[in-house]
């Protein structure tokens, strides 16, 4: 749910922008075309669309970093020695330099063989997921830069448009992650399932979900 509320902000801040670009075309193609009102409240809304972005990015990130907690102890009961690398890199993988870029795949890659063996060599969701995620947040750091650094009225503009590239590369990557979650997560359940009767001897089937 928080990476489709990130999701439905980004969709949002991508018509921000695209409606910010043009505020600031028509300044630069007539200046007394915009009153000084309507430069106001542009400069208002974008810089808030800007401000919840990063709430919504940071509460999807802090949800996905519980959900992987979540799941990693259950494939470390489920294979407990298939895990190239321990708990702290759930984090530290995301923000160590140059690890980064293939550690966090790794971690997802080994839940991934642990939840389901018998589809664990069938990884093009993964693959996906992990390369829009690297493009993506590639493109969005630039876009970050050129937009912190944009000070003439084209700039702006440039930078505003540029930051609708980054976002849809953004939501793609977002897509692929909403797919691996409810697959991992889907897949776990069914091996929690399939073990309860061997946990609790005696205890009726489960009969659905609860």
């Amino acid at each position: 749910m928080a990476l489709v509320a990130d999701s439905l902000v980004g969709v949002v801040a991508a018509v921000i922008d695209l409606w910010y670009a043009n505020v600031v075309d028509r300044i630069i193609a007539d200046p007394t075309s915009v009153t000084d009102a309507e430069i106001d409240t542009a400069d208002l809304v974008y810089a808030l669309s800007g401000i919840v972005e990063t709430i919504a990015y940071l509460v999807a990130i802090v949800a996905f970093l519980v959900w992987l907690f979540r799941v990693r102890a259950n494939a470390e009961i489920l294979a407990p020695h298939g895990h190239r690398r321990s708990r702290a890199w759930l984090i530290l993988g995301w923000i160590v330099p140059i690890v980064s870029l293939w550690f966090p795949k790794q971690i997802v890659d080994d839940i991934w063989d642990a939840s389901a063996r018998s589809w664990s060599s069938r990884k093009g969701l993964l693959h996906a997921w992990w390369a829009a995620w690297l493009v993506g947040a590639w493109v969005s750091n630039v876009a970050a830069r050129v937009l912190f650094s944009a000070e003439e009225a084209d700039a702006l503009a440039a930078a505003a448009r540029f930051d609708v590239v980054s976002i849809a590369l953004m939501l793609v990557a977002a897509v692929f992650a909403i797919l691996v979650v409810l697959r991992i997560s889907g897949e776990q359940e069914k091996r929690r399932t399939e073990m309860s009767p061997v946990l609790h001897p005696g205890a009726p089937a489960p009969t659905g979900r609860p």
